[in-house]
């Protein structure tokens, strides 16, 4: 409910938000013109700063002023689309900016669309729903599915689902041409979706696929029933393949009933197709997306839906948890675990933290779900903050499959593959079963260089080698995103002899198909589907069985479910043995189980193979043989002797500039200040030094209390403005990090 606040003066001072990075709100006046109703908390208005005129969020309401009323700016206008903040979403984003330590503005910025932070307001468009024709015959239906079994596809699925946007069916792999075909035959036909709160109703749960629940689940779904109108945070734990979207779906279920909105957060738009279908399958309500693969317009409209009470399901990755969700009910977190959650530039927040803020604010139950937890959730469940649920059995007839380690020192390599590994992939292929091979490096090499004189192409700006992208003709740094033509000769020596080094999922797909031309390879990974739907379409197409040999990057690794894939084989593991960063072996693990999860999902065994130089290391090892439990109890045992995270906390101050020297310095003044419970590491240079042109360095602060921790930001933040290095770096703060790399 919007609050109003009745004042009669004719002087009123408004303190704003403004999307600057500045610390700080602002005062300006509001005319007396302006305020003919009155002016509310979290209203958008314009306002002239600097040069130029920006929209800010109003924030306080005063009569008075400390400032000088002559010098005071005046509000230019309000923004009358009734699209402001309610009094919980302002308070939740000011929580967040309080906690992260960053600008309060920026924060806003980043919690409304891209379009509501423009002077000139978007027209907003009811959006358009497509809906089935009552008289279709059978015999028009037949000679579509014969003739065109995509648009027949794409007809059964509006008939189960009458009333679905397009920006869901494009999510699902369907296209416009199918759209247009079916509409031209008058097959269809679209219409506004009507303003209406959602209310449930018997027929909006579709009982055909609903299963039957193991004990496990049952009493997960059951627990989450019985708190459903209080705070609770459950940590479901369960192996790939143990039926954790069923327990999420029957939970949703329960929160539907009460005519209650849910938010699902998936980590990467990849899982969003996937997730997506399941919850048409099973319910015939509003669903609204928000990922990065939408365009302006449509995020806005998710947005809109959320605040109207019109969609009664919003899936989305990180950024959907700032929308308005006028009666949420339930949160869920899938894939908890992802780094993918955590934003990496500008506002550093964590979706998973903010969303269990956002759960406790509202007094509603979240669940975080996961085969390989976080050692910070974990931790949490295990010492009685969360409610902790295991599966710890695989859906049906299914196992779990078994993971062998090839040690690529005694063997013969070809193309990055053992003998063993290729004889596998050509059994699993012969019996007509699906292979998937995974390479978490894109591109096809990492580097070129020249055979004569050793020259390699590097990123002037950043050092380091570019990557060589062969299909698109260029070279890439992956850091910095410079591009530039593959050189026909060296630059250096004039030699013609330029080969690339080392291997990317670009030249594998090429390798395999060469090894294997009597059947399909797909490759999926960034570059492979940039393009709108692309990736919807060939997991489409992976589950139709029109490939069989699957390359891919860790976006194949979490979530997916293909039933024929029964041999999975990880080719490099070995970085993360050796790294500086302490959680580099828990990621490791994860993304080991978690692409290990894709194998054997339905009845057929799978197995797991993963060519290691280092195949005797004791992590590997403990992970093989006792599991990720095992795995991940004694790290936790290791971080709690090192005093790391969880059992300590963290801030990382990154500081950079165009000399070394300078974020060196600005960082070693804040190390002067001592702080009761706290402790420094460093100043030092960051993992990669110089990043497009940029000299970076690292500040470490750890606490042995969360409280002492953001104490000591505060008074490092305050003291920043006395440091004689400020104005030559940039700097940033990062709460609670998880990549050091940076």
């Amino acid at each position: 409910m919007t609050v109003f606040l009745a004042i009669t003066s004719t002087d009123i001072y408004v303190q704003v938000a403004i999307p600057v990075p500045m610390r700080q709100l602002f005062t300006y006046k509001v005319p007396a013109e302006l305020n003919t109703k009155a002016i509310t908390l979290g209203e958008r208005v314009i306002v002239p700063f600097g040069s130029r005129q920006v929209v800010a969020i109003v924030l306080s309401i005063d009569e008075s002023t400390e400032y000088a009323a002559a010098k005071i700016k005046s509000v230019l206008s309000r923004v009358t689309d009734n699209f402001s903040f309610s009094p919980t979403l302002l308070n939740f984003i000011q929580r967040c900016s309080d906690y992260y330590h960053h600008p309060i503005g920026d924060v806003f910025q980043q919690a409304l669309p891209v379009l509501l932070r423009q002077i000139k307001q978007p027209d907003v468009e009811l959006p358009q729903i497509w809906l089935t024709k009552t008289d279709l015959s059978e015999a028009e239906q037949a000679t579509t599915a014969k003739r065109s079994p995509k648009q027949a596809e794409l007809l059964t699925m509006l008939k189960q689902h009458q009333g679905m946007t397009w920006s869901e069916l494009l999510t699902l792999g369907f296209n416009k041409a199918q759209l247009n075909a079916l509409e031209k035959k008058q097959f269809i036909y679209s219409k506004p979706r009507e303003v209406a709160e959602f209310k449930w109703q018997e027929q909006a749960l579709l009982q055909d696929n609903r299963l039957a629940l193991s004990a496990e689940q049952a009493i997960i779904v059951a627990t989450v029933k019985e708190m459903q109108s209080q705070f609770s945070c459950h940590l479901v734990d369960g192996i790939t393949g143990s039926g954790k979207t069923e327990v999420y779906l029957q939970a949703i279920e329960q929160i539907l009933a009460r005519s209650q909105q849910v938010l699902v957060l998936v980590p990467e738009i990849g899982l969003t197709p996937q997730t997506l279908s399941r919850f048409e399958q099973r319910f015939n309500v509003p669903i609204s997306l928000h990922h990065s693969g939408l365009n302006d317009k449509e995020r806005l409209q998710t947005w809109l839906e959320a605040q109207r009470g019109t969609a009664a399901i919003v899936i989305g990755t990180r950024s959907a948890i700032f929308t308005p969700l006028h009666d949420l009910g339930l949160i869920i977190v899938d894939e908890e675990h992802d780094a993918s959650f955590k934003q990496q530039d500008s506002f550093r927040y964590h979706a998973r933290d903010i969303a269990i803020l956002r759960a406790r604010q509202l007094n509603i139950p979240i669940i975080l779900g996961s085969a390989t937890p976080s050692f910070e959730s974990l931790q949490n469940a295990l010492s009685g903050k969360y409610h902790y649920h295991r599966l710890r059995k695989r859906a049906g007839n299914a196992s779990t499959a078994k993971i062998t380690l090839i040690d690529v020192a005694q063997q013969q390599m070809e193309h990055g593959l053992s003998g063993t590994l290729k004889q596998a992939i050509k059994n699993t292929l012969a019996r007509g079963e699906q292979a998937l091979i995974f390479l978490n490096r894109r591109g096809y090499a990492p580097a070129i260089n020249c055979q004569e004189c050793h020259w390699v192409a590097d990123c002037q700006r950043c050092n380091k080698p570019y990557t060589l992208h062969q299909g698109q003709g260029l070279l890439i740094c992956h850091h910095c995103g410079s591009q530039k033509r593959i050189p026909p000769q060296c630059p250096s020596c004039g030699s013609v002899r330029i080969k690339p080094i080392g291997q990317g999922t670009e030249q594998l797909e090429e390798k395999i198909s060469a090894l294997f031309p009597d059947y399909s390879t797909v490759r999926i990974d960034r570059d492979s589907t940039r393009k709108k739907g692309a990736l919807a379409k060939l997991l489409t197409e992976v589950g139709n069985k029109e490939h069989q040999l699957l390359i891919g990057t860790q976006m194949l690794a979490k979530g997916h479910h293909f039933p024929d894939v029964t041999l999975v084989a990880v080719l490099d593991v070995d970085g993360a043995l050796f790294s500086y960063d302490f959680r580099a072996a828990e990621h490791m693990a994860q993304l080991l189980v978690q692409v290990s999860g894709r194998a054997g999902r339905a009845s057929k065994p799978g197995k797991v193979m993963v060519q290691s130089n280092f195949p005797d290391h004791p992590l590997l090892q403990d992970l093989v043989h006792n599991g990720y439990q095992h795995f991940a109890k004694q790290a936790l045992i290791e971080r709690q002797q090192a005093l790391l995270p969880p059992f300590s906390y963290q801030a990382l101050f990154r500081a950079e500039a165009n000399y070394p020297s300078y974020p060196e310095k600005f960082l070693r003044a804040m190390t002067e200040i001592p702080f009761e419970g706290c402790q420094f590491a460093g100043p030092v240079p960051a993992a990669m030094e110089k990043k497009a042109g940029k000299f970076r360095f690292h500040l470490i602060l750890q606490a042995k209390s969360r409280k002492q921790l953001h104490q000591a930001v505060f008074t490092l933040i305050q003291q920043s403005a006395n440091n004689e290095w400020q104005s030559k770096v940039r700097w940033s703060i990062d709460i609670d990090p998880v990549d050091l790399s940076w």
